[in-house]
């Protein structure tokens, strides 16, 4: 008899997990999966392309609904499950569906950030989260002319730039005054900002939103100094939180996130979790690289083949927003007890910074030229001392003689 395992979300890092399993142990288990969309798994971070009208939705399911009927999979789209029974190991959807599990994954991802402002209800006002966000997007800028973006991070320029090939006038509304400044340090910012501006994207810096405003539909943004936009679509990017609600119903262990060990184990008999819902130590997640590396190690712990443990790591984040190359990793701020190496080119629009500490590199920001990321980044993780090549480092390792390295 199989045992029979049961996913709860059937997005990147869930399915990843069940990509993996099988191939360590392809009859171990009866997999069930449950999806709250209507959609096979699909790549969420080409949303952005898909906005853009550089791929469509067909070009970016990852698993469509053929191969998990080829697997032997079950899948239920557009149900979410409500109830976790975990003294019976039982699992009930909101249409009341029930299936029995030895074996169970959450996979609930994480949910958008909502502002708890009056208005945030009103129509035209949306996340930018799904195959159905990237919809309203589309077929709104067939009949209107006026989006503001809520969020100056990663998502949100991502959003303003597929709005404005849309044929949009968007306007970027950030609380601070570093746009995407988990990637960013001030002097990046302003770059990008120059070069957005450029292109007729319009930016509300140290901007608060206070209210939406509307009858039905959204028709002006109000800010907490008393200035007012007019807006068609408003677009919140202001962030994500794991997604907790059904692990703490069912009295699994969460703070942030849903708890796990260096296993992937959550403190619930016979329960993983993987994803963005998962806080690991301290840490959630919300790249794709670590998702995939935990998908690895909860998938050899499901087919017994042990071994596998989970160790949170410096990702770098390698990114081409609206055409404009970034890299960075570690701490690329740095403090009172680093130095650090600036190389800047305004007039082509190059910007790059080492932080370094003893001589060894702690950070990295590329801007605009990231063709040495991955050697910076791997100096990063080696821990390797500088001093020999230090003069050239900044000039990209072609600089650096072998001999010296």
């Amino acid at each position: 008899m199989k045992e029979k395992l049961i996913l709860i979300g059937n997005g990147m890092a869930g399915m990843r997990t069940v990509d993996e399993l099988l191939k360590l142990a392809p009859d171990k288990y009866d997999i069930t999966v449950f999806g709250t969309e209507p959609h096979g798994n699909y790549n969420r971070i080409m949303l952005s392309p898909v906005l853009a009208g550089d791929k469509t939705i067909d070009e970016i399911i990852i698993h469509d609904l053929q191969w998990y009927h080829d697997n032997g999979i079950t899948l239920h789209t557009g149900k979410t499950i409500t109830d976790i029974d975990r003294v019976n190991q039982i699992v009930t959807t909101d249409d009341g569906t029930t299936a029995d599990y030895n074996k169970l994954v959450l996979a609930t991802g994480s949910n958008p950030v909502i502002l708890p402002i009056e208005g945030k209800q009103l129509e035209g006002v949306i996340s930018f989260r799904d195959i159905n966000d990237v919809r309203i997007m589309i077929e709104t800028a067939k009949t209107h002319k006026k989006a503001v973006v809520i969020g100056g991070g990663l998502l949100g320029l991502e959003a303003a730039n597929g709005l404005m090939i849309q044929g949009m006038d968007v306007s970027v509304v950030h609380r601070s005054n570093t746009l995407m400044n988990q990637q960013l340090d001030q002097v990046a910012s302003d770059l990008m900002l120059e070069q957005l501006q450029a292109k007729g994207m319009h930016f509300l810096m140290n901007h608060d939103t206070a209210e939406l405003i509307g009858k039905d539909r959204i028709e002006k943004v109000r800010f907490t100094d008393g200035s007012e936009v007019e807006a068609d679509l408003v677009v919140m990017a202001v962030g994500v939180r794991p997604n907790i609600a059904l692990a703490e119903k069912a009295g699994i262990m969460c703070e942030r996130g849903v708890l796990v060990d260096d296993t992937l184990k959550t403190y619930s008999k016979n329960t993983y979790a993987v994803g963005e819902c998962v806080q690991y130590r301290n840490e959630t997640f919300g790249l794709v690289a670590p998702l995939y590396e935990q998908a690895k190690v909860c998938a050899s712990q499901l087919a017994n083949a042990g071994g596998a443990k989970y160790k949170s790591s410096v990702t770098a984040t390698k990114l081409k927003v609206t055409g404009i190359n970034l890299f960075s990793a570690g701490d690329f701020i740095g403090d009172d007890l680093s130095e650090t190496l600036v190389y800047q080119d305004p007039s082509r629009h190059i910007y790059k910074k080492l932080v370094l500490k003893e001589n060894k590199i702690v950070g990295t920001l590329l801007y605009g030229d990231t063709t040495d990321g991955n050697w910076y980044f791997s100096l990063l993780e080696d821990q390797k001392d500088v001093s020999k090549f230090r003069e050239d480092i900044l000039f990209g390792q072609h600089q650096v003689d072998e001999d010296r390295l």
